[in-house]
Formats: C-alpha cells, structure tokens, sequence
C-alpha cells in the first residue's frame, strides 16, 4: 500500500473482474448422511518475489461440502519445498484439532483420525520417521507439533497426486480449466445458471 505500482494496480484490476464475474457463485449445503471431515494441505515454495517466504494453503470437508479454508505467507523462510510442505502440514493439523473440538462440542462424533491429504512423501515421512533428525533439525520445534498428533492417531497423512491436491488454487496460479476443476470439487456451483435453466424449464412446462 505504500508504494503501488502498475502491476499491483492490474493485479487489483484482475481480481475485481473474477469477483464481479462470479458474483452469483456459491455453496449449496444439503443434509448428508456420511459426513467425514478431510483435510487438503499444500505449499508453493519461496512464491513471494519480495522475500522468498512461502505460501501455505488449506481446505476441509464434511462430506462433499467445504467448511474452512485459508491462503497465508508463512512466517520464515523455508529453505526446502519438503520443509515448507512441513510448515504448512503443521498448520492444517492445528486447524484439524480444532475442527474435531468444534464437532465434539456440537455432539457430531470423530471416529478415528483426520485424513489430511499432502502431495510431498518428504514432508509425510518427517511426521513419522526420527531418522530425518539431521535434515529437519533447522526447522522451528513449534513445527514438529504435528508429529505428537501422527503418534496419537489424532491426524493420518496421506499422499495425493498433484492433480488432485484441492488446496492448489489456495497457493499459486493455476490454468484457468484446473482451477475451474478444482473449484468444483470444492462444491462451488454457478446459482445464476442454475437459476436460470429452471426458469427456461418452467416456463417449457
């Protein structure tokens, strides 16, 4: 904000333009009868231009529906792409034991752990190998907190491919029929269009 320049000011100019253009985008929640809360965790590395910090990113679903989100730098320099999917791992993992707090308190039980989904096997095999010790012992230990929730079976980390990894769109760029992929997958659905194709079949009827 202090010092605006024309790239921020096309890059502002961009995001107005997705906002009006999807103005009659949504989620429709619907009652389901298995609901199973998962987790989506993904980094970009050393995105920001500025000051080389990357950008963590996380999405969770009850059922087929997304309840919580976030796109965020973090706060060091990871000097990996294994130790800032790390980072970000130990961040949806703290999201992931609040949200089982949050149902536990609406009277919603959690069987078993929470499937977080991650597409660096490094940064799976640090939750739960000590042998990693000389490559991970850089990393802050407030980041290891992760590790005692692998152990107490409260979070499960589980390998995904790349093109199926949800919380993508929350970290880079992505092609514009990717992100319209994922964004469906997250259950967001265009309500103008489907106001619309009812109107048309009313009025056929």
């Amino acid at each position: 904000m202090s010092e605006p320049s024309q790239a921020h000011f096309a890059a502002s100019k961009r995001i107005l333009r997705y906002i009006k253009g999807t103005k009659g985008y949504g989620i429709l929640y619907e009652t389901e009868k298995a609901s199973r809360l998962i987790g989506h965790t993904d980094s970009d590395w050393t995105g920001c231009i500025d000051d080389r910090r990357s950008t963590s990113g996380y999405v969770f679903q009850l059922g087929s529906k997304v309840i919580s989100w976030s796109s965020k730098k973090q706060a060091t320099v990871a000097l990996s792409s294994a130790e800032a999917e790390y980072i970000a791992a130990t961040s949806v993992a703290c999201e992931a034991i609040w949200l089982r707090r949050i149902s536990g308190d609406l009277q919603v039980k959690t069987e078993g752990p929470t499937t977080l989904f991650c597409d660096n096997m490094f940064a799976i095999a640090m939750t739960t190998n000590p042998i990693f010790h000389s490559r991970t012992k850089y990393i802050e230990i407030r980041h290891h907190f992760i590790r005692e929730l692998v152990e107490k079976k409260e979070i499960e980390l589980q390998f995904s491919k790349t093109d199926e990894q949800l919380a993508d769109m929350f970290t880079k760029a992505l092609p514009s029929d990717k992100f319209a992929y994922f964004r469906e997958q997250l259950g967001v659905q265009d309500f103008s269009r489907l106001r619309g194709s009812v109107r048309n079949n009313l009025e056929k009827s």
